[in-house]
């Protein structure tokens, strides 16, 4: 069996839906943003402002490395993980990677109350998110699958996610 990671922007469902899919296989579930939030005793948004993207990055960089030397599991790093240069490269053959598609401005209504986005800040999120995905989609798509969630519960995402890691991960 391989890992499944969920690549996306913010918002797409990553959470949500690798959360119920992992239920589902009787998987663990890594939100890697809790695990570096536990380790460090510090949100995203404080890691941000104190260390910096680039440090936060390679602790997320760690943290995927750490859960993949794991037994297999459902894993969810940050929607800016999969834009790292040699992130998506070293994960292949190790996991099955699925983008999450999501409209910007979708994904930015659904993160708008959140506030611990620190990349979404500005006058207009949904521009921002925008700008995320014209930056990353094409990292984002070095995935071997692609589940669309627009007009999708979470339920339907997660049932999809079952769908692909019983076909194509041998789950």
């Amino acid at each position: 069996m391989q890992h499944v990671i969920l690549v996306g922007l913010p918002g797409s469902g990553k959470t949500a839906a690798g959360r119920l899919a992992a239920a589902e296989l009787g998987a663990e579930f890594v939100d890697v943003d809790q695990r570096i939030e536990a380790a460090r005793g510090a949100t995203v948004r404080e890691l941000f402002e104190r260390q910096g993207e680039a440090a936060f990055r390679e602790l997320e960089r760690r943290e995927v490395e750490h859960a993949l030397d794991g037994f297999p599991a459902v894993v969810a790093p940050g929607g800016g993980w999969a834009a790292q240069a040699g992130t998506m490269e070293y994960t292949a053959g190790k996991a099955l990677r699925v983008y999450l598609q999501v409209d910007p401005a979708a994904a930015a209504q659904r993160v708008a109350s959140e506030g611990s986005r620190p990349l979404l800040d500005g006058p207009d999120p949904a521009d921002r998110m925008a700008d995320l995905l014209a930056a990353r989609e094409s990292r984002y798509r070095a995935s071997e699958a692609v589940v669309p969630t627009d007009g999708r519960t979470v339920q339907e995402v997660a049932t999809r996610l079952v769908e692909l890691a019983r076909s194509r991960a041998g789950w």
